[in-house]
C-alpha cells in the first residue's frame, strides 16, 4: 500500500510538471505569435502617443484591468506619464482626469466589455485619442479605435480554454513592447530612471512639497456658498481640474463640487437651474497644508479614491488646489 501511495504521489507530481510546462509553452507561443503580427499599427500607436502633449490613460476590467495597471506603471516609470483608470469609476467622475491631449488605451480581449464601450464616446468627446488592445479586430472596441493592436491568441493556457491566461500574457507583452519603444523614442536615460524611483540618486518625492505643485490665484476654481448650481458648473469648466471649491465669506472651505458630484446629481435628476451648489457639493472634503510633501497627496488620493485635493491654511482658508495631472507634471508619480 505504501508503494502504491508513493507511485500515486510521483504520478501526481509528474502530471503537475507536465501541465505547468504546457501552460508555459502555450503562453510563450502566444507571445512569439505577436512578433510575426507586429506591423505598422504598432508604429502608429507609438507615434500617436509620442506626438500628443498629454498623458496615457490605461483602462480595462477584470483580468485586463490588472494588466492595464501594470502597463500604466511600466510606462510611468520609463518616461511616459501614464496612469490607470477603472472603467466603472470613469463613468462616475474619474473621466474628469482625461484631457484633450491624452491617449486612452482600452484593453479587452473580446473587445466587447460594456464598461469600456460605455465610456468610449465620452473619451472621444473630451478630445483624447483611443488605442484598443483586443483579440478581435472586428469587435466594437477595435472599430472605434484610432489604432487597434491585435493581441489574439490561438488558445488559453487554461485546460478549459476559459480563464484569461495566454491572452493576458500577450496583452502585457504588447504593452511592455510599447513602453520600451516609447522609452527609446524619448531618449529616457538611466539618470531619468533613477529620478523616478524612490532609491534613485534624486528621489523627487522627498523634495517636492504641495506648495510647489498646487494651482493658485486666478487658476484656482472657487465659488461662494449659495452660488447657483449652474455657476458652479461654469467654474468647473473654467478651472479645468474637474472641481471647484465652495467657500464662506472668510474664504474658508465648506465643500468641494467635482465632476463626480455633477454626474451623480444628474443621475438623480437634479435641476441645476434651481439648486445652489451647497445642495450638491461634498462637505468636509479632504485637504492638505502647503507644507506637506507632494507624495502625501498621492497617498491621500489613492487611499480615498479621489482625484483632486484642496490646500488650506491653519484656519481652513483656501490657498490652492491640485489634481493627479499636477502631480504627473511635477514627476511625483
Amino acid at each position: 500500500m505504501i508503494k502504491a501511495a508513493r507511485l500515486s504521489k510521483k504520478s501526481s507530481e509528474t502530471g503537475a510538471l507536465e501541465l505547468a510546462r504546457r501552460v508555459l509553452t502555450i503562453e510563450a507561443d502566444a507571445v512569439r505569435a505577436l512578433i510575426e503580427r507586429l506591423d505598422e499599427r504598432f508604429v502608429a500607436a507609438l507615434e500617436l502617443i509620442a506626438s500628443r502633449g498629454g498623458r496615457v490613460v490605461v483602462s480595462g476590467i477584470g483580468k485586463s484591468g490588472h494588466i492595464a495597471r501594470k502597463i500604466a506603471s511600466t510606462m510611468a516609470s520609463t518616461g511616459t506619464p501614464a496612469y490607470f483608470v477603472h472603467p466603472a469609476e470613469a463613468s462616475h467622475g474619474d473621466l474628469g482626469m482625461v484631457e484633450a491631449g491624452d491617449v486612452f488605451i482600452a484593453i479587452s480581449y473580446s473587445g466587447a466589455s460594456e464598461e469600456l464601450l460605455d465610456i468610449v464616446p465620452l473619451v472621444k468627446r473630451r478630445g483624447a485619442k483611443l488605442i484598443a488592445i483586443t483579440g478581435n479586430a472586428q469587435s466594437a472596441l477595435a472599430r472605434e479605435a484610432d489604432v487597434h493592436l491585435d493581441a489574439r491568441v490561438a488558445q488559453e493556457a487554461c485546460p478549459l480554454n476559459l480563464a484569461p491566461t495566454a491572452s493576458t500574457t500577450a496583452a502585457l507583452a504588447l504593452g511592455d513592447a510599447l513602453a520600451v519603444a516609447l522609452l527609446e523614442r524619448r531618449g529616457f536615460s538611466s539618470d531619468d530612471f533613477a529620478r523616478s524611483h524612490p532609491k534613485g540618486r534624486l528621489p523627487r518625492q522627498a523634495l517636492v512639497h504641495i506648495a510647489d505643485v498646487m494651482r493658485k490665484g486666478a487658476d484656482l476654481p472657487a465659488v461662494p456658498s449659495g452660488a447657483p448650481g449652474l455657476a458652479a458648473i461654469a467654474e468647473i469648466s473654467r478651472g479645468r481640474i474637474g472641481m471647484t471649491a465652495v467657500l464662506d465669506a472668510g474664504r474658508r472651505v465648506l465643500g468641494i463640487f467635482t465632476d463626480g458630484d455633477l454626474r451623480r446629481a444628474l443621475e438623480k435628476g437634479v435641476d441645476f437651474a434651481r439648486v445652489s451648489v451647497d445642495e450638491v457639493m461634498t462637505r468636509a472634503p479632504r485637504t492638505l497644508s502647503p507644507e506637506a510633501l507632494a507624495v502625501e497627496a498621492v497617498q491621500l488620493m489613492e487611499a480615498h479614491k479621489i482625484n483632486q485635493l484642496l490646500v488650506v491654511d491653519e484656519r481652513g482658508a483656501l490657498l490652492g488646489a491640485l489634481n493627479m495631472h499636477d502631480l504627473f507634471r511635477a514627476k511625483v508619480i
